[in-house]
C-alpha cells in the first residue's frame, strides 16, 4: 500500500503511512496541509469485496462521530469521495490521537496492576456512560484492546484512555436490521444473533480487562457454562474478580446493566461495605488457623479438647450405658421377648455410638474449610486421616454468609426452644455450617468479617 504514500486526497490530506488494513478498507496517517496537523483517513474501497453493509456501517460511523463531542474519542473532520490508484472509494477524516493501543502495549510485554486495571476500566466506563446516554444511545459493538488507546503513564495514572474505531457502531434507531459485527472472544452471546444493548459493550469491556490481566485473548481462555474462566489465571482481589464475572456473565439478565451501575460497583473497591463486621482481629487465645491470599481462603479449626459439650456427652454416655445394663437385667428377670429386648438394646447402643463418635470428633477432629478459585469444601480429619467425605460446591454458587446470634423459637409443643448461634456459608441451596466447630461468639464474628471481606458479600 506504499503506492498511496505522499499522495494527496481531497486536495488537502497528504498520506504519510498506513495504520491498518482490512478487506476493502485502509486506514492512513495523513497530514492536513491547511492546518499542518496529523489526521486519520479511513478509506472504504468500492472494489470486488465491497458490500452495501460496509457502506451502511461506514456512513453510520461518520454520522455518529458528527454528533459526538468528547475529548477521549476521535472527532469527525471531513468526508468525501476519492479516486485513488487502488480504486474509487469513500474517505472519512478524523482527528489523530497520538497513543499506543492496549494491544500494542501487551505485545510490547507491558503488564498491568489491579489499580491500573481499575483506572482503565473507570475511564472506559465514563466514555460508555456518555455514549449510552445519548439520544439515541450509541453502542460501540467492538470494544477490544486494539480499539483502545492508552497514553503514557502520568503520576499514579496508567495513562489517558481513548476509545477509537467506531466502524461497528450501532444506534437505537437502527436496531431493526441484523448486522453481526464485533470480534470473537469479546462479543457476548446475544451479539452473535445481531442483537445488542448497552450491556453488550459492558461484556466487551470486561473481556478486555480480563485480557489485560491474563495477557491472553478471551478466545484462548477456557469457558465454563459459556462464561470466561479466568479466575485461576489472575492475581486479583475477590471483589475485582466478582466484578469481572458480573461484567462478562453470559446471560444478559445476570450481567451489570449500565455503565453507571458498573462504575458504581467498581468504585466500592476500597470502601467499607454495608453490613460488613468491624471486628477484624483474631480473638485472644483462639487457636484457629486462617490462611488468606488473593487466590484462596482456608480456615483450620484444631481439636477443642475437653469442654462443656464433651462433658455433657460423656455424662449422657454414662446414663445410656447404665440404662442398657439395667434394662438387660430387668428384661431377663421379666422374661421379655428376646427380639424386643434385642431391638431395645440395639437402639440404645446406636445412640451410644453416635455420642461416642461425637466425643472423638471433639477431642481429636480437625475441621478444614477451604475456598479457592473454583470450589468451596468442608472436611473433617482425625489424626490427619479424612473420616468424612468432603462437603463441596462450586465457588461461583456462593451467595451469602449467615451469622445468627442466640435466638429462641417455638417448639412443636409450643415451648420456647433456644437456637444456638451459628455461622454458615450458603452456596446455592447447600449450607456449609461452621457452628459444628464449637466456635465462641467472638470467633464467629471474626470469621464472619474475614469471609464477607474476602468473598465481597454482605453478612
Amino acid at each position: 500500500m506504499e503506492i498511496l504514500v505522499n499522495q494527496i486526497l481531497g486536495d488537502r490530506y497528504q498520506i504519510q503511512s498506513i495504520l491498518g488494513r482490512q478487506t476493502g478498507r485502509r486506514t492512513f496517517l495523513a497530514r492536513d496541509l491547511q492546518t499542518e496537523r496529523s489526521v486519520v483517513l479511513k478509506l472504504l474501497l468500492f472494489g470486488p469485496d465491497f458490500t452495501w453493509d460496509d457502506l451502511k456501517l461506514f456512513e453510520r460511523e461518520a454520522e455518529v462521530l458528527k454528533s459526538l463531542d468528547l475529548p477521549t474519542i476521535p472527532q469527525y473532520l471531513d468526508c468525501f469521495d476519492a479516486d485513488t490508484e487502488l480504486g474509487k472509494g469513500f474517505v472519512l477524516v478524523q482527528t489523530y490521537i497520538e497513543a499506543k493501543s492496549l494491544q500494542n502495549w501487551l505485545d510490547a510485554g507491558r503488564t498491568f496492576s489491579e489499580d491500573e486495571l481499575i483506572s482503565i476500566a473507570k475511564q472506559l466506563l465514563t466514555i460508555l456512560d456518555y455514549l449510552h446516554n445519548r439520544q439515541p444511545a450509541v453502542i460501540h459493538r467492538d470494544i477490544k484492546p486494539s480499539n483502545i488507546l492508552l497514553g503514557d503513564r502520568s503520576g499514579n495514572s496508567p495513562g489517558q484512555v481513548y476509545l477509537v474505531d467506531f466502524g461497528s457502531v450501532k444506534t437505537a434507531t437502527n436496531g431493526s436490521t441484523i448486522t453481526v459485527v464485533g470480534t470473537y472472544g469479546y462479543m457476548p452471546p446475544e451479539q452473535f444473533g445481531g442483537q445488542t444493548t448497552p450491556a453488550s459493550d459492558l461484556y466487551a469491556l470486561g473481556a478486555t480487562i480480563i485480557c489485560l490481566a491474563t495477557g491472553q485473548q478471551p478466545s484462548e481462555l477456557p469457558h465454563r457454562d459459556m462464561q470466561i474462566d479466568f479466575v485461576g489465571r489472575v492475581n486479583l482481589s475477590p471483589h475485582m474478580t466478582k466484578w469481572l464475572q458480573s461484567m462478562t456473565a453470559a446471560s444478559i439478565d445476570s450481567r451489570l446493566k449500565s455503565a453507571s451501575q458498573a462504575l458504581a460497583a467498581l468504585s466500592t473497591q476500597n470502601q467499607n461495605r454495608e453490613n460488613t463486621l468491624e471486628l477484624t482481629s483474631q480473638p485472644f487465645g483462639s487457636k484457629i488457623r486462617l490462611r488468606n491470599t488473593s487466590q484462596s481462603l482456608e480456615i483450620v479449626v484444631p481439636p477443642r479438647g475437653i469442654h462443656l459439650l464433651v462433658l455433657i456427652r460423656m455424662f449422657g454416655i454414662t446414663v445410656l450405658l447404665t440404662s442398657i445394663v439395667v434394662s438387660l437385667f430387668v428384661g431377663l428377670a421379666a422374661a421379655f421377648n428376646g427380639w424386643a429386648l434385642l431391638l431395645y438394646t440395639g437402639l440404645h447402643l446406636w445412640f451410644g455410638l453416635g455420642m461416642i463418635w461425637g466425643i472423638i470428633f471433639d477431642l481429636f477432629g480437625t475441621r478444614r474449610l477451604r475456598i479457592d478459585a473454583s470450589t468451596i469444601s468442608l472436611s473433617i480429619a482425625i489424626f490427619g486421616l479424612k473420616c468424612v467425605p468432603a462437603h463441596t460446591a462450586a465457588r461461583w454458587d456462593i451467595n451469602r454468609v449467615e451469622l445468627a446470634p442466640l435466638s429462641y423459637a417455638k417448639g412443636r409443643d409450643g415451648d420456647r426452644v433456644a437456637v444456638l448461634p451459628h455461622l454458615s456459608i450458603w452456596a446455592g441451596n447447600k449450607q456449609f455450617s461452621l457452628s459444628t466447630f464449637n466456635l465462641t461468639p467472638p470467633e464467629q464474628e471474626w470469621l464472619a468479617a474475614e469471609l464477607t471481606q474476602w468473598l465481597n458479600l454482605p453478612t
